[in-house]
């Protein structure tokens, strides 16, 4: 059976070395994003260039009618489902609870939580054996967050990560027996854009002395682990959360 990824918010960071390293076992690769057009080109344009297969898929993954014309170009473009990573996600400014506005919650539920689910929903229907589904791998990407909890910096994306956290746990239960595995990755400290996006740019390296290992992790690294849990290789795995933060 051919291998194919979908993986939201693949434009940059994790989710674009997750969409090269997916490539380069094979995958074809449907490369989400929500607004740089231009990254999410050079990605696919890497991965053709290393004789891969990918497309790009626009979607704002809190909006359903968008996420459901993505799956549909998936499906039309390039087959069937195999693999899912919902890797997109926001944070926002530091800030303390008492200082949030519901804008704010609305805005990191409605991307980080209700995305997440409504893309799984839409590949369970595209996996599942009880869809006539050839079964299938989901990876949701969480963060160790929601075990520490952000204290005074990021308590709404914790949180939201939560609940990714327990929508995993509960998914691989629910379709366990029909073919597909649901796994999250929990990483720590990564030195990517999403920190400059929460108006910390160095907030990487800010935090190298809380690590054990005492630097921060990189993109490729997650995404190992990510391409992992989509393979074979993990075919006994289903429900874990994994942690991957230099020991944080």
């Amino acid at each position: 059976m051919s291998k194919l990824v979908l993986i939201t918010g693949a434009s940059r960071g994790i989710g674009a070395a997750t969409a090269l390293l997916a490539a380069r076992q094979g995958y074809a690769v449907a490369v989400n994003y929500s607004a740089n057009s231009l990254a999410a080109d050079e990605v696919v344009r890497k991965i053709r260039q290393g004789g891969g297969t990918a497309i790009t898929v626009q979607a704002d993954v809190a909006d359903e009618a968008q996420v459901l014309a993505m799956f549909e170009k998936v499906d039309a473009k390039l087959g069937r489902l195999t693999a899912l990573v919902n890797n997109a996600g926001v944070v926002d400014r530091t800030e303390r609870v008492d200082g949030m506005s519901v804008a704010r919650l609305k805005r990191m539920f409605d991307i980080n939580v209700i995305g997440t689910m409504v893309c799984a929903r839409e590949a369970v229907k595209r996996m599942s054996t009880r869809y006539g589904g050839a079964g299938g791998a989901i990876v949701n990407v969480s963060s160790v967050a929601a075990r520490l909890g952000a204290p005074a910096q990021y308590v709404d994306y914790a949180a939201a990560k939560g609940a990714v956290d327990v929508f995993t746990i509960g998914l691989a239960k629910e379709v366990a027996a029909e073919g597909i595995r649901v796994n999250a990755v929990r990483p720590g400290i990564i030195d990517t854009e999403i920190h400059a996006s929460g108006g910390l740019p160095d907030r990487a390296r800010d935090l190298t002395p809380q690590i054990p290992m005492l630097r921060p992790g990189s993109a490729e690294e997650i995404a190992q682990s990510i391409v992992w849990l989509m393979g074979n290789e993990s075919s006994y795995t289903t429900g874990a959360l994994l942690d991957i933060t230099g020991g944080r």
